[in-house]
């Protein structure tokens, strides 16, 4: 299967059902009273990691995703049913930002854990629960509100035990092999690997998992060759097995190739740097029998705290020895268990220009371009996506919650005059001050989808 570690997706929660205006009307109950029922929550949409997949290449295909619609309410006090819930499996390690602002929102490292993308929309009441004393005869409902949407960036990084790190034509593809279940493409030229590669070695105590990472060349850190791409698939490794060539047989230039690829995970993030790391020499099977240069190497990387292993990944030497010690360390240092990081969720307005001082709580008249306006305020955007105004009694609802918020005085204040078009939520209306003095408007709103 294909690896893909990065895709940008959008997500729509279900719509909530419409209420249902209806009266009970049975043979010895003539006037029985209002019965509609309310509208069914719409679905969501969530995210669930699983160590099923191993990459997010099933988005690659389809890029939009919709949780199921709620029900619409009917009569003999039937609600609506509530939309499924759909669940979309992401790998374990995958990370989701908000794709507009880039905020973090959530970190999946855990089988089973789960992020609510987009919730789906509250179903609508129906006219039997605006019965009361004081309004016996309600001939209005709601409509459904309408599910979040949202565009998402998905990010994945590998969870993995141990992390095989080095330049192009190491042998890294070679000792996963060795030392694991994996079978990775295998060739003596560089960039063999174009991809990460996971490994599994099977204990008595637990799976070990190891991950080949693509070559690191000089210039990872700034992007360079494959760079950020894999560079962040070691962040969450325990321990990291750099990787080095000894067919060239010359200590120096082993080192060399050591610090290039250290300091370009330092550079990346100074925390690599301080993880656990064995220094392992592949190749011994081309230097020299005598056994000089490994104990060169092994001195050198002694100087500076480090321990150095000499294996053959190609005749098996001294692999069952980086295997225990693989094993050991995994044995002294367990696993941790992974948590979801759940990142603020702020909301963006998307109105740059909003008076300075004001809150969520008053309202915002703001000119726009064309001559018109555009109210913001939560409580009369809400009332505007969920009042029926084709439903006469809802008219005159709305009607008073503008009259209410003193909306025609701050129309007025703004500059509006008669006719000018006026938008609240999805919706748009004509505004003529007489309209909100006799609460029966002439010229009544008409909802348009911006």
């Amino acid at each position: 299967m294909k690896f893909v570690d990065e895709i940008t997706i959008s997500v729509g929660g279900g719509r909530g059902g419409n209420g249902c205006v209806s009266f009970l009307r049975e043979k010895f109950r003539p006037k029985g009273g209002p019965d509609g029922g309310n509208g069914g929550k719409g679905g969501d949409v969530i995210l669930k990691a699983s160590k099923n997949i191993q990459t997010l290449a099933d988005f690659e295909h389809r890029r939009r995703f919709e949780a199921e619609n709620g029900r619409n309410g009917e009569g003999s006090a039937r609600n609506g049913k509530a939309g499924k819930t759909l669940v979309l499996p992401v790998p374990c390690g995958t990370i989701v930002y908000d794709a507009s602002d880039g905020e973090g929102l959530a970190d999946l490292v855990e089988e089973g854990d789960t992020f609510i993308a987009a919730l789906g929309g509250r179903g609508g009441r129906g006219n039997r629960v605006f019965a009361s004393s004081l309004r016996r005869v309600p001939r209005f409902s709601e409509k459904g509100g309408q599910g979040e949407n949202r565009t998402l960036r998905l990010e994945l990084r590998l969870i993995a035990d141990i992390g095989l790190i080095g330049l192009p034509n190491a042998g890294k593809s070679s000792i996963l092999s060795a030392v694991s279940n994996a079978a990775p493409k295998i060739a003596d030229y560089p960039f063999t690997t174009l991809s990460p590669n996971l490994g599994v070695m099977f204990t008595d105590l637990d799976a070990i998992v190891l991950a080949d990472i693509p070559g690191l060349i000089e210039g990872a850190s700034r992007n360079r060759g494959l760079g950020l791409s894999f560079l962040r698939h070691i962040e969450r490794t325990r321990m990291l097995l750099h990787v080095l060539d000894l067919s060239c047989g010359d200590p120096d230039a082993i080192m060399n190739d050591w610090k290039i690829v250290r300091a370009e995970i330092e550079q990346y993030d100074t925390g690599l740097g301080e993880r656990p790391c064995v220094a392992v020499g592949n190749k011994i099977d081309l230097c020299d029998a005598t056994g000089e240069l490994t104990s060169a190497l092994a001195a050198r990387f002694a100087q500076i705290g480090m321990d150095f292993a000499s294996v053959s990944a190609l005749t098996g030497e001294n692999i069952d020895a980086l295997t225990s010690r693989i094993i050991e360390f995994s044995r002294e240092h367990p696993r941790p268990r992974g948590e979801i990081r759940m990142f603020a969720d702020s909301r963006v307005l998307g109105i740059d220009d909003l008076p300075q001082g004001r809150t969520m709580r008053q309202i915002a008249i703001i000119p726009l371009p064309d001559g018109s306006f555009r109210i913001i305020h939560p409580k009369l955007e809400q009332a505007a996506e969920r009042y029926d105004l084709s439903q006469d009694e809802n008219i005159a609802r709305f009607t008073k919650l503008l009259r209410k918020h003193r909306v025609e005085e701050l129309l007025e204040a703004a500059g509006a005059a008669a006719g000018t078009t006026v938008s609240i939520g999805n919706m748009d209306f004509d505004f003529y001050p007489d309209d909100f003095q006799d609460g029966s408007p002439d010229n009544k709103p008409a909802e348009n989808a911006e």
